[in-house]
């Protein structure tokens, strides 16, 4: 026993001796460095929705500055103080990806050294524990570097706002936390009044108004149509630029109707296109028959238009297609468009329609012919 005291006191002189000069601080703060894991860089998560409760995708970003070896492991534990959220849904290898590494779906995926293999290693439901584990394949590691770990849908948000942990943890050297805010959703509300706005253009003479080369004979003004004195088997052509501009999500059609043949006061018309049949699928433009006793056929009044989208182009572009079926008792569809317009642009905003007038030797004389058009523009709210 007396041989031991000596030893004790020198032992606690050169304790003192060592504090005295500052060496075992020294010492102490460097085991205190190593005792704890280096942290992750760049560490972050990004979810697709913070609104509590929801189900989200996380997207786990870090920079890891120590390589992670062979057999050890990545944790990603959800909020492990406070168990705050509402649950890890069933995870399968498809709802992951790993960038940064190849990661494969199971242990028994690995195909031996190449230097970045993980596989999917578990899921944990129990509180305060709810987390993912991938693990390093056996002789590969994970080299430093960017890494970015992608959950799809799985993660149930807590359903009380605030901040929120998750912890990157594992056997890998590196560790770190990241942060997510739970916040409630914003409303945003707006309104937007319905526009539509129909305007008739005239159009002057030896315009073209059609992709066949359809030209214009006579001026037009927008509330009027001139055909002139009509000339025998020569066929004259006015027209009219209709412009849209709307919001309607549906678009909009223009129709037109005539409230009664080119008629003058003694009772004699110019019918509908052709000799008189009103009609409804456009066809090339043909002189009027001319047959004594049939007064259908003396003369004729056709339209077409240039709206190159309606009905499929059914007035067509490389020759022009006339139609009759605009009387009293129906109405022809000349323009046409499937959603917003702006008034300004060709077959969705803005066409031309024409109208087209011949006789023949025999049609009945007269100064006064006339009707009278109406357009009716439709929008699809």
């Amino acid at each position: 026993m007396k041989g031991a005291t000596p030893s004790k006191i020198f032992s606690l002189r050169n304790l003192r001796f060592l504090a005295a000069s500052g060496v075992a601080f020294a010492a102490f703060a460097f085991l205190l460095h190593f005792a704890f894991a280096d942290e992750l860089k760049n560490v972050s998560d990004t979810v697709s929705n913070s609104a509590p409760g929801a189900v989200a995708t996380h997207v786990i970003s870090y920079n890891n500055t120590t390589s992670t070896l062979a057999g050890q492991t990545i944790k990603l534990i959800f909020d492990p103080a406070t168990d705050g959220f509402d649950g890890i849904q069933n995870i399968v290898f498809g709802d992951l990806q790993f960038t940064g590494a190849t990661l494969i779906s199971d242990i028994g995926s690995c195909t031996g050294p190449t230097n970045d293999e993980v596989y999917f290693t578990s899921t944990s439901t129990a509180p305060g524990d709810e987390s993912i584990v991938f693990t390093v394949c056996a002789g590969d590691s994970l080299p430093t570097g960017t890494k970015s770990i992608v959950i799809s849908n799985r993660i149930v948000n807590p359903t009380i706002t605030g901040s929120y942990v998750i912890s990157i943890t594992g056997t890998q050297a590196d560790s770190q936390l990241a942060r997510i805010a739970i916040i409630e959703n914003v409303i945003v509300t707006a309104a937007v009044d319905t526009n539509f706005t129909f305007t008739i253009l005239g159009v002057s003479s030896s315009i073209v108004v059609h992709p066949a080369g359809v030209t214009t004979t006579l001026d037009s003004t927008p509330t009027a149509l001139s055909f002139g004195t009509l000339s025998i088997n020569t066929p004259v052509t006015v027209a009219q630029r209709l412009s849209v501009m709307t919001n309607a999500a549906g678009g909009f059609t223009v129709a037109v109707q005539e409230n009664q043949n080119l008629l003058s006061l003694d009772g004699s018309d110019i019918d509908l296109f052709l000799d008189g049949a009103a009609t409804a699928t456009p066809v090339p433009w043909s002189a009027p028959a001319g047959i004594p006793d049939q007064e259908d056929t003396f003369g004729h009044m056709g339209i077409t238009s240039n709206d190159g989208n309606l009905n499929g182009g059914e007035f067509g572009s490389s020759t022009a297609l006339f139609a009759g079926n605009f009387n009293p008792t129906s109405s022809r569809v000349v323009f046409s468009h499937t959603g917003p317009s702006d008034g300004t642009t060709q077959d969705k905003g803005l066409a031309t329609v024409s109208y087209r007038v011949e006789i023949g030797v025999m049609q009945e004389p007269g100064s006064d012919y006339t009707n009278t058009l109406t357009y009716v523009a439709t929008p699809r709210f």
